[in-house]
């Protein structure tokens, strides 16, 4: 059973990334080529497209807990998914906010309701730490995959072929393959009704994580390590090309072969991490690491003199920091979070991330707008930084289940 569960898990994990990667890989170059957006509305897209996550994160969480994650994350298929293949039929620009909308709804859907389902489905603590170390990996090979098929598509027929065809397809992923999974976990049962049982466990999430100090601490990393993220992805290409790509191939071509690069780097880093990760503190003092060595590759990329050295700094982040830092982050929460509330607590780590992406977004493009790209790089490398001795304050004791007491007819005072 665990083997079949776990085997369904990471197949859909998997060609869930190569949907999603495969999709934006088109739609970035849709938004510019096909629709012809301007700077500002791109990023303005993407403001939306953010706040949106942002306001939905918690109110799905919630009604993963007190309903159904497979539920949840049936409806985030198939609201991901319309968004997705929304995009490649239409050009005007509220539209198009619509369907980045849609498609930042359906992942917030979907968050922590994936990590929540197949953490009861094992119910073996001895498991899941490889198992989610293992979606990481997955996923980074679902993303070469996608990049790979959808690049093709998109070049044999036409930008809005492959991007139609990949949202069609995410919706019938979860029509036809995550309908299907079991559900063994029912929801919570509390008196008052499904209002009540909501209630009751978005009290519990927020007093786990105000309670618990290791999730406390990851979640401000988390929102910090997010902020640095967010001004390596901004300056990302424009650094690269300012250093001197070649011109030869199309430097789509180079972009996306660094892209297939960093994604093997990472898939390897997290096989190394997977066979280690249930050792006592490997997971706290991986993630410490992990934010050293982003730390180490912003600084080499905003201070390279040339495009080769750029590179070798961004694959330490893309490829080794920040894929380990996202899993095993959500590993430390996981390890610490009660069922009943699990996929809430998550929802709250992801909204850390987004939080992050907002804040330090905004504040980095000030400094880039008063400064220079290489101080704004600086600047994120300094976030990650703070980020790495955040979390190493936290005592990684491998403590599960839940630190307060739970009542499953009487909610805890908030």
């Amino acid at each position: 059973m665990h083997a079949d569960v776990t085997t369904a898990y990471l197949r859909w994990a998997l060609v869930r990334a190569a949907l999603a990667r495969g999709w934006w890989l088109a739609t970035a170059l849709y938004l510019v080529v096909v629709a012809n957006l301007s700077p500002s509305q791109l990023v303005l897209i993407g403001v939306f497209q953010g706040l949106t996550v942002v306001v939905a994160e918690v109110p799905a969480g919630v009604l993963a807990d007190a309903a159904s994650r497979r539920l949840a994350l049936v409806v985030s298929h198939v609201v991901m998914g319309a968004g997705m293949a929304m995009t490649g039929f239409v050009t005007a620009y509220p539209l198009l906010v619509v369907s980045q909308c849609l498609w930042g709804l359906g992942w917030a859907m979907a968050s922590g309701a994936d990590v929540a389902w197949i953490t009861d489905e094992l119910d073996r603590s001895d498991l899941i730490d490889r198992v989610l170390t293992a979606q990481g990996r997955f996923d980074l090979i679902g993303t070469a995959v996608g990049i790979i098929v959808f690049g093709a598509l998109a070049w044999t027929m036409s930008l809005s072929v492959a991007i139609v065809v990949a949202g069609v397809s995410m919706v019938g992923l979860g029509l036809a393959v995550v309908a299907r999974w079991p559900e063994s976990r029912r929801g919570p049962d509390i008196l008052g009704g499904p209002r009540a049982a909501s209630v009751a466990v978005l009290r519990r999430g927020l007093a786990v994580a105000r309670a618990d100090r290791m999730i406390g601490l990851i979640l401000a990393s988390t929102l910090l390590v997010n902020g640095g993220a967010e001004g390596f992805g901004r300056l990302f290409e424009r650094r690269l090309i300012g250093l001197g790509v070649p011109a030869a191939p199309d430097p789509i071509v180079w972009f996306a072969a660094l892209a297939l690069v960093a994604a093997a780097l990472g898939a390897t880093t997290l096989l190394f991490v997977e066979a280690r990760i249930a050792g006592a503190g490997v997971a706290k003092r991986t993630y410490v690491a992990a934010c050293g060595i982003g730390t180490v590759g912003l600084v080499v990329f905003s201070q390279a003199p040339n495009a080769g050295s750029a590179v070798a700094g961004a694959l330490l982040v893309k490829g080794i920091a920040f894929p380990t830092v996202r899993i095993t982050g959500t590993i430390l929460v996981n390890r610490r979070t009660p069922s009943e509330a699990r996929a809430t607590v998550h929802s709250l780590l992801s909204l850390s991330e987004n939080a992050g992406e907002i804040v330090c977004g905004l504040a980095l493009a000030g400094i880039a707008s008063a400064t220079s790209s290489a101080v704004t790089l600086m600047a994120s490398a300094g976030l990650v930084a703070v980020a790495g001795v955040v979390a190493s304050a936290a005592r990684d004791d491998r403590r599960e289940g839940p630190p307060l007491g739970w009542d499953r007819h009487k909610p805890p005072a908030s």
